[in-house]
């Protein structure tokens, strides 16, 4: 059972429907009654005289009375606000079987306010309400499950009642239900699942829910007027190209990103522009790639600016434009994406749509290498080998090398070996230049493989063996074909 407006429909916790302005407490037609209640009569000055109130009434109609009564005398605007004539009333239209007035009646026994503070009771009245399907309540009985507020703490059924109340789209359950994923709480710890419940619990307005997402997953929670519509087709677009939760579908997700694009989605526009690119659910094409990352670059997506700045600089998809590629390049790099700075970097090395500057570059270069963007601290470390915009210093060389070569780049780790073999940066050491060397080749870096090969001839690092020279020579002639 679920608490709804009786003028407009929606969702009502309290007396005030927040969509209508509706005000259930001074609407005493809707009592059940066998005599007409007078209009007003509850707010008048005094006491009311409760006899003649409820004369008539069916037992819903009195609980109805005694809950608002409550509601009266517990209201902190109140000319002598009373929690314990509050909680009297309550009782009376709790035992009456009003699912609000036990919600409430829990609350005063939890909180201990106008009776002792009883866990236990609590929680019996919170079933009461539970049972009768009361999302708040389900939720409340969820989190003493949950925490072990006067029972023995039980995860299992504190997902139970959490799920009841969600389905009745409560905030604080579906909060709470994201928690329980995120933690491992009664069951597997399951981060799409917990990001699946905050966002749901943040489009409905949760702080708590929109600060997991941005604290835990670094994603800006939609907002209650586009999560209907352009977010959930960017997300279950998400779904479908990623495989969560129903089967990898390319075309799918390019459909459902279209329908977001289409309301002016970012991150779907971004997206859609890249199954275009790649051909993913979508036939490939450079041109439709390069019009929606504009849609999305215009938007201030950084990583369809950086995109963008690809097409103008291979020209596919648009004319060939160095300057302008350095444009959406540095928009992108200025708020901070790391690819978009290493590519920055690269056009002031090499003097593409700007004037050349090592030390731009450099500069550039540092930023991204400082996010742990593997290119760039490779091309870093080639800055620094060469004396390119900063001191030449090899053990700085070797230091960039070195992380990048961490992360797999094939050009660091043979840089790498090369600084081991002849001792620059480093103490000369043929056996760890060797296994530099392999790494890279192993990845089809032809420097590597000839390397690898010299090794073998020499003996150097390795057991002398001509036949594995002559193996690493030969691929080294393929990779280079």
């Amino acid at each position: 059972m679920q608490n709804r407006c009786e003028r407009c429909g929606k969702t009502l916790w309290g007396e005030v429907c927040p969509s209508c302005g509706y005000d259930r407490s001074t609407d005493y037609t809707r009592w059940p009654t066998a005599q007409p209640v007078p209009p007003g009569l509850l707010k008048r000055t005094g006491q009311p005289d409760i006899a003649r109130l409820v004369a008539g009434l069916t037992d819903q109609g009195r609980a109805e009375v005694f809950f608002l009564l409550g509601c009266c005398c517990g209201d902190s605007r109140a000319v002598q606000p009373d929690e314990g004539r509050a909680s009297e009333c309550f009782r009376v239209a709790a035992e009456l079987g009003h699912a609000e007035a036990q919600r409430d009646l829990a609350d005063q026994y939890f909180m201990g306010e106008g009776v002792p503070q009883d866990y236990a009771e609590a929680v019996r009245w919170y079933r009461k309400a539970a049972e009768q399907g009361h999302a708040e309540a389900q939720c409340k009985l969820g989190d003493c499950y949950h925490y072990g507020f006067g029972m023995t703490q039980d995860y299992q059924e504190a997902m139970k009642w959490y799920r009841a109340s969600a389905e009745q789209d409560c905030a604080e359950a579906l909060y709470q239900l994201g928690d329980c994923f995120y933690f491992g709480d009664g069951v597997p710890k399951d981060d799409v699942e917990a990001k699946k419940w905050y966002r749901r619990a943040a489009e409905l307005g949760h702080d708590g829910a929109q600060d997991s997402l941005r604290g835990l997953f670094d994603e800006e929670p939609s907002t209650p007027e586009t999560a209907e519509t352009a977010e959930e087709w960017y997300r279950r677009g998400e779904d479908y190209y990623e495989g969560r939760g129903v089967p990898q579908d390319y075309a799918e997700a390019a459909r459902c990103y279209r329908k977001a694009a289409e309301q002016g989605h970012a991150r779907a526009q971004s997206d859609l522009g890249f199954c275009y690119e790649k051909g993913q659910g979508v036939p490939k094409d450079s041109a439709e790639a390069a019009k929606w990352y504009r849609k999305a670059a215009e938007q201030g997506n950084a990583t369809a600016q950086n995109n963008l700045g690809m097409r103008y600089y291979s020209g596919r998809g648009v004319s060939k434009n160095e300057a302008e590629a350095v444009k959406w390049f540095r928009k992108a790099a200025e708020q901070g994406h790391a690819k978009a700075q290493n590519d920055l970097g690269f056009c002031y090395e090499k003097g593409l749509g700007v004037a050349q500057d090592y030390a731009e570059a450099v500069r550039w270069y540092r930023k991204s290498a400082e996010q742990g963007y593997a290119e760039a601290q490779n091309n870093l470390g080639v800055c620094y080998k060469n004396g390119l915009g900063v001191p030449q210093s090899y053990t700085e060389a070797v230091k960039w090398f070195r992380k990048a070569a961490e992360q797999g780049k094939a050009e660091a780790q043979n840089a790498l070996g090369v600084c081991y073999y002849y001792g620059n940066g480093v103490p000369k050491n043929y056996a760890e230049a060797v296994k530099w060397y392999r790494a890279a080749a192993e990845q089809g870096n032809r420097d590597a493989m000839k390397h690898l090969s010299n090794c073998y001839r020499w003996g150097r690092g390795v057991p002398r063996d001509p036949a594995q020279a002559r193996a690493w020579e030969n691929r080294a002639k393929q990779a280079g074909k």
